[in-house]
């Protein structure tokens, strides 16, 4: 399935840190952030997210939230989440399945060779549960956040 903006977001149900289960449907009627990233505590995942975390005072004023997508565990996730003070919610997808529903784990170029894995990417759902914006690709770990916040200030 597709991801397109203007278009339902695909429905998902994972554990968070916690092992609490988390779907789409907990954030209706609030923008959420959704975003794909490879691996807990790595160099390009960590900027991300701190990006985040750092940019999240601003985002939860303009009523969106972020969750992170991984396929870490919980015990990793709750790692992660105290070594860098990350205020917002990491879900373990260890089966891949939403993130190939998101168009977020598949084919992509590493180090000049084809290969399969996680794509880093972005999905903006809006309060009515449809795609505002993707981001397919990510091409800067460490810029993304900043270009997320811009794209919620300009909504």
């Amino acid at each position: 399935m597709a991801i397109t903006e203007g278009k339902a977001a695909p429905d998902f149900n994972l554990n968070d840190q916690n092992g609490k289960p988390v779907s789409l449907s907990d954030f209706a009627g609030k923008d959420l952030i959704l975003y794909f990233y490879p691996k807990d505590d790595t160099p390009g995942c960590t900027k991300e997210a701190c990006g985040f975390r750092d940019d999240w005072s601003a985002i939860k004023k303009l009523g969106a939230t972020v969750v992170g997508v991984s396929a870490d565990g919980g015990p990793s996730h709750q790692k992660f989440i105290s070594k860098y003070k990350l205020p917002f919610t990491l879900l373990s997808d260890p089966d891949r399945k939403m993130m190939t529903k998101y168009g977020a784990y598949g084919e992509k170029m590493m180090c000049g060779k084809k290969t399969i894995g996680v794509i880093r990417s972005t999905v903006w759902i809006g309060p009515d549960g449809k795609v505002k914006r993707h981001w397919k690709k990510v091409a800067s770990a460490e810029k993304h956040p900043a270009q997320v916040l811009a794209a919620l200030q300009e909504a």
